[in-house]
């Protein structure tokens, strides 16, 4: 038997409701592969922000530096402006624990719509691979003058070649392992010092992956032929800032961002890497039932990998595509009528076939 400790931050809004399908689905597949799952929580959220002035306690990230894998829900809620709830838990997590990989797998299913009618299922299957620790967000800069006429802004993006170039070679080795085709996104007819610089790394880390065929877009082009044609892209590598907005565009390509998984990644496993799905606290329906978990459970299947356990997030995988190529189950956002529970039933039935 192999044993796991898993920190679980649910979080905020759906977070707490779609943790515990993602948790089901973990000790299902563990039975059966001879792993289990102690799970310690944490009630880290934006509740906890309003009642005790922050998000974690001050000694946070030694509480979980010694599990082997962070769950997290969601974060968010309306009484707590975005950039509190974000910088006081997770930039703290990802910054400290080295997760300087953001992977965001995306495709489209046998049973999901696309929005586009051109994405058929099984011709979507790509990787956003974007940088997770600094670039365009970084904490250097500040306000001035605030509430007066000449008010001003300033924040500094901060590219290195050492978080450029592990995050690079982390995408070309993934493009070596599927279908050998990587794309850079990049800006630099328009941001004049990190986006070539940017472009620098690549090119020159590409002469090191001869196997690998790559190219470069600007970021703009290249959400429009995300959106025109989705089929040709495999592996994408883009900074903070811009691979946060082209997954969640890749995620709708695919039929929605409820679907879609992330994990923050140390490839050298010195601290836990953190898995949550990309859909945000949702405030709008938590409380409902209605919250849908493929997300977080598909989440749970990237940790299973991750912990080495590949048979087990494969079944996962099959699980989840059963359900949605062979049953009528949808939640609300696929357009069904299923709750989080009832689909999270679904998932763990095929799962024990």
């Amino acid at each position: 038997m192999q044993n796991h400790r898993i920190a679980v931050i649910a979080g905020d809004g759906i977070g707490p409701e779609v943790t515990p399908a993602a948790r089901a689905v973990l000790d299902t597949v563990g039975t059966r592969h001879g792993i289990a799952f102690r799970y310690d929580e944490f009630d880290w959220s934006c509740k906890r922000y309003l009642t005790e002035g922050a998000m974690m306690p001050e000694r946070g990230l030694e509480m979980i530096r010694q599990h082997d894998a962070i769950l997290l829900g969601a974060v968010g809620d309306p009484g707590v402006p975005d950039h509190v709830s974000l910088w006081g838990l997770l930039i703290p997590i990802r910054r400290g624990f080295r997760q300087y990989v953001n992977l965001r797998p995306i495709k489209v299913f046998d049973g999901v719509e696309s929005p586009l009618r051109h994405a058929a299922p099984g011709s979507v299957d790509l990787v956003v691979v974007r940088e997770n620790v600094e670039g365009e967000y970084s904490e250097i800069g500040g306000r001035l003058g605030r509430g007066q006429a000449e008010e001003m802004a300033v924040q500094e993006a901060v590219f290195t070649r050492q978080g450029v170039t592990r995050v690079v070679d982390y995408a070309f080795d993934l493009a070596a392992q599927r279908r050998s085709r990587l794309t850079s996104a990049t800006k630099s007819n328009g941001i004049v010092h990190t986006m070539p610089f940017w472009d620098e790394l690549v090119a020159e880390r590409a002469a090191a992956h001869q196997g690998v065929v790559w190219d470069s877009e600007h970021i703009d082009a290249l959400c429009a032929k995300v959106v025109l044609e989705p089929s040709r892209f495999d592996v994408i590598v883009a900074s903070n800032l811009f691979g946060d907005i082209l997954s969640d565009l890749a995620a709708a390509v695919a039929g929605g961002i409820g679907i879609a998984p992330c994990a923050n990644l140390n490839p050298q496993r010195d601290f836990p890497s953190m898995f949550e799905p990309i859909h945000g606290s949702a405030p709008d329906i938590a409380g409902r039932g209605v919250a849908n978990p493929l997300g977080a459970v598909w989440t749970a299947a990237m940790l299973l990998d991750h912990l080495g356990h590949g048979e087990a997030a494969a079944e996962v995988e099959d699980a989840i595509a059963a359900v949605l190529a062979g049953t009528p189950v949808r939640t609300p956002d696929l357009g069904g009528t299923a709750g989080t529970e009832e689909f999270t039933k679904a998932v763990l039935a095929a799962l024990s076939r």
